[in-house]
């Protein structure tokens, strides 16, 4: 998003008065917009937006030497700009800060460190790192690797015809029309020869053999690893409704999808949405935001009820109701003859096509093919390795043991998975990083975002401070007293601090 430039001139000088400690301030070098932050006696200063969808750091929290975002949580170091915490993979620049006298002064944007030296071989150094899987979590793990100096063979190796995208723009903006093709790699093809990664792109592994540290492609090659990320996500649930074709029924889990998806939207006028998951919802509202008229079909008494409550699900649905979306509830689609879908409950809906969001399944048949431990998702320890020495596993498919739940979950969420790949790539290398983020997920419905944070299964209390019909609100879950989870609307810095404070607890 673009930020105007604002603030004091810093060129000129602000007072240390001025910049009262554990604060941020926003001020302008020349036409760019530079964030100040004082932690005691010392001052820092960097970029002002986030490098992930740039939003602007000085309406984030500051913890500690380190800046959150308010949008999606991401983290950066004041003192080098690296980025700490996904969804930012890119670091920001730093400037530098004179002190003269009370006063302090920044003119110069300092020049970018370079990659950090390669890391010097040890016995425990792996030789070779395979990474299997290129969504979130794949990339994730290659771009801390390299960052952290691993100069050894690195291969990304993904069944999708894509580079690691975006997905959760897939169901926002892209589907919507608001962001083109070019924003939603992940990296560009250039930063993957210049870093050294091995990209396969449409390639299908068939074995993994933990005993002789090797995996096998279905062209018949056998690439073998010194580390092991997997990190091969989920998919899309696919129903097996009567009649129902390719081009009547769609499914929107990869690039190719939303592709054509959009393709198709464009000759449309209704469509019918199968389920009231978020990413059906967001589907909704993107679709509806292209002027289609869209009916809901769930059987669901209340939409995500079992994840919000029935609050803030009730409030969902009449948000979506006054944008006009028409909602068919406790009942689902029981066949598709050309146009036309009927109801379990009779009704017959008209439609140009249906798009089915009713769910994900962990891809565990690898492992469970290589003896690993599965139990709804691939087993992990605090490190997020699996059953076997030197394999690690990430994102859709892993179940870890959550310190703050006391609970073994298993999320899908993008930015865990991001997290939970970049705590592997570092465990790869003999980090022995325990794993204790705390999820974080956020849903978009035209002007509203809701942000949750942390996971809460069940609860005995659901408390809700503020107006849900104002979107200016927080929704706490919590069982026996303690706080699982916390779900804002306009409260973007509330629900930092909600993950802050989940985090603590856990230490």
């Amino acid at each position: 998003m673009a930020e105007a430039t604002s603030g004091p001139n810093l060129e000129m000088g602000i007072r240390m008065g001025d910049l009262p400690d554990g604060t941020m301030l926003l001020g302008r070098v020349g036409d760019q917009n530079v964030l100040v932050a004082r932690r005691g006696e010392e001052v820092f200063a960097i970029d002002s937006l986030c490098s992930h969808y740039h939003a602007p750091l000085s309406d984030g929290l500051l913890v500690g030497d380190t800046v959150r975002c308010p949008l999606h949580h991401a983290c950066f170091s004041l003192r080098t700009g690296a980025a700490l915490r996904a969804p930012a993979l890119d670091a920001l620049g730093c400037w530098k800060v004179e002190r003269v006298a009370d006063t302090i002064v920044i003119r110069e944007r300092l020049v970018p460190v370079s990659r950090p030296p390669p890391v010097r071989g040890s016995a425990s150094t792996p030789r070779s790192v395979v990474i299997l899987g290129g969504g979130a979590a794949g990339v994730a793990a290659a771009v801390t690797l390299r960052d952290a100096g691993y100069a050894h063979d690195l291969t990304l190796i993904s069944a999708d015809d894509s580079a690691p995208y975006d997905r959760p723009n897939l169901s926002k903006d892209f589907l919507e029309g608001t962001a083109p093709e070019e924003w939603m790699p992940l990296r560009s093809p250039e930063y993957y020869a210049e870093h050294g990664i091995n990209l396969l792109l449409n390639a299908t592994v068939t074995e993994l053999d933990t005993a002789h540290k090797q995996v096998a492609l279905q062209d018949g090659r056998v690439m073998p690893y010194d580390g092991l990320l997997l990190a091969t996500g989920a998919d899309a649930v696919k129903l097996p409704i009567p009649g129902a074709t390719p081009q009547s029924v769609r499914y929107l889990r990869t690039f190719a999808d939303a592709r054509a998806l959009v393709a198709q939207v464009a000759h449309a006028r209704t469509v019918v949405v199968l389920g009231a998951s978020f990413i059906a919802l967001e589907v909704a509202a993107s679709l509806r935001n292209r002027g289609i008229a869209i009916h809901v079909v769930a059987p669901d008494a209340v939409p995500m009820a079992k994840v919000l409550g029935p609050e803030l699900g009730r409030y969902v649905q009449s948000l979506h109701e006054s944008h006009g979306v028409t909602f068919h509830l406790g009942t689902t689609v029981a066949s598709v003859s050309g146009n036309s879908f009927t109801l379990a409950n009779g009704q017959q809906l008209a439609a140009d096509f249906l798009v089915a969001g009713v769910g994900v399944r962990p891809s565990v048949q690898l492992a469970q093919r290589a003896g690993l431990q599965v139990e709804d998702g691939v087993v992990v320890d605090e490190y997020l390795q699996t059953s076997a020495a030197g394999v690690y596993a990430a994102g859709d498919i892993a179940r870890w043991p959550d310190p703050h739940s006391g609970e073994r979950l298993r999320v899908e969420h993008y930015v865990l998975a991001q997290r939970q790949a970049q705590t592997a790539a570092r465990n790869i290398l003999g980090r022995r990083e325990k794993f204790a983020a705390v999820p974080f997920f956020w849903s978009q419905h035209y002007d509203v975002t809701i942000r949750y944070v942390g996971h809460a299964r069940t609860w005995d209390a659901l408390r809700i401070d503020g107006s849900l019909a104002d979107a200016d609100c927080t929704v706490r879950y919590e069982r026996a007293g303690r706080t699982l989870a916390v779900a804002t609307l306009g409260r973007d810095r509330e629900n930092l601090q909600a993950e802050l404070a989940m985090e603590s607890s856990n230490s």
